[in-house]
């Protein structure tokens, strides 16, 4: 974590005063370095931690960073099989601290930033990836009208209406012409698998840097970061873990590529993707290959909106957001490559 100094402490210390029960300042903040979207921050208090997530400052694009949603989803997860941190407080008033925020829960455990896990033992490696994957399912069987999120999305074919929204968000945000992307596009919009039905709540960036762990065990405490999240097809979620998987390994790829994964007790793609089958109670998946263009074309997308506010002066970090821009062009190829 990194210190910030742009965060209002005084204004929010008032709020949480006059807003938040059982809240006893005098209060301290610390930035994480993860999350480029939306900042995230640890609170600190002589007797509680807190996390608060808040929208970035400036001009942002329409329907990005809604911590509305992030705070209205993992509400209404409470108490189901997908373990979610507590969420404390919502303030949509800007004028707090310039922009809307929420609190919630400061977990106690541990994140892995790469599944290569090379600390830990191949026993561990294998539990926890199991965990992901039992969460997974666990996430696309919740029931999403009991829950009250049945209008957390909108009808109709997702992939449709992602690649349209996806496609808006890039070009909004391009900064050059990237031929790849266009073709990616292209060639996606006319291969979409005809709608089967599925209608679930999809995280939409769902890996293992998203997920915290216990310290002493391997169960999931939380899975973090739901900007993403809406109702629509459990595949995009399946396929982000594999897209994840298929980029170099290392601090920036934070993949798999490569990688001898039995020698470290990690499943093949086909393996993951057969595990999830079987808890789902499903025959098999076909056509995944569009699937996984999906993500590398979507991923494309983030990373450009990144890179654009980078040079807008908007980003969380912008030094390592320059570097995430400079990814855009071969995620658009891994994606043409996924679809062949």
């Amino acid at each position: 974590m990194t210190d910030n100094t742009a965060l209002d402490l005084p204004a929010i210390d008032a709020y949480l005063s006059a807003h938040l029960d059982g809240y006893n300042g005098p209060l301290k903040a610390t930035k994480f370095d993860v999350g480029q979207s939306n900042p995230t921050f640890e609170l600190r208090t002589p007797a509680k931690k807190y996390v608060l997530r808040r929208k970035p400052p400036g001009v942002l694009l329409k329907s990005a960073h809604a911590v509305d949603r992030e705070y209205r989803v993992q509400t209404a997860l409470a108490g189901t099989k997908v373990p979610v941190p507590e969420m404390y407080l919502l303030c949509e008033d800007s004028t707090v601290i310039g922009s809307d925020f929420y609190i919630m829960e400061r977990l106690d455990g541990r994140t892995f930033l790469e599944p290569t896990m090379e600390s830990q033992s191949v026993e561990t490696r294998k539990a926890i990836l199991d965990e992901m994957n039992r969460v997974l399912a666990e996430l696309h069987m919740v029931d999403v009208d009991a829950v009250g999120l049945s209008d957390y999305g909108p009808p109709g074919n997702y992939f449709e209406r992602q690649i349209g929204r996806w496609t808006k968000q890039y070009r909004a945000s391009e900064t050059t012409q990237i031929p790849d992307m266009d073709t990616l596009i292209t060639t996606l919009e006319q291969s979409v698998p005809a709608d089967d039905g599925q209608r679930t709540l999809v995280h939409g960036d769902y890996r293992i840097d998203n997920l915290m762990f216990a310290k002493d065990g391997t169960n999931c405490l939380g899975v973090l970061d739901w900007e993403l999240s809406t109702i629509g097809h459990p595949y995009a979620d399946l396929a982000a873990v594999i897209m994840q998987w298929q980029m170099p390994p290392g601090k920036e790829g934070r993949g798999l590529a490569g990688i001898d994964r039995a020698n470290l007790g990690l499943p093949s793609d086909q393996a993951f993707i057969e595990q999830y089958c079987q808890r789902r109670g499903l025959p098999g998946i076909d056509k995944f290959g569009f699937y996984l263009a999906f993500n590398f074309f979507r991923m494309a997308g983030i990373l450009q909106g990144v890179y654009k506010r980078a040079l807008d002066g908007n980003a969380s970090d912008p030094k390592r957001a320059q570097v995430f821009g400079a990814y855009v062009p071969m995620f658009a190829r891994h994606g043409l490559a996924a679809l062949k």
